[in-house]
């Protein structure tokens, strides 16, 4: 039978390994991802010239039974 204190030890030094594993994986990975980031920029967007539309502006004109189905759908919702 061992002490309590040999146990509390062995705790001690099991938890300091796993937290020590923990934390160099963590920098491995951190590392790891920074040389990927600088390896392999993001692409850079190109901006393109504004065309030029014509004088007219297209709207959008909604179907007058669309707006009717969902004035009718709503109303009927509120009146539950």
């Amino acid at each position: 039978m061992t002490s309590i204190s040999e146990q509390l030890s062995d705790a001690l030094g099991i938890m300091v390994m796993g937290m020590g594993l923990v934390f160099i994986f963590l920098s491995i990975l951190i590392i790891g991802i920074g040389i990927i980031a600088k390896l392999f920029p993001p692409p850079v967007d190109v901006p393109r010239l504004a065309t030029v539309s014509s004088n007219t502006p297209k709207h959008n004109v909604l179907d007058p039974k669309l707006v009717a189905a969902i004035t009718s759908a709503i109303h009927q919702y509120r009146a539950k």
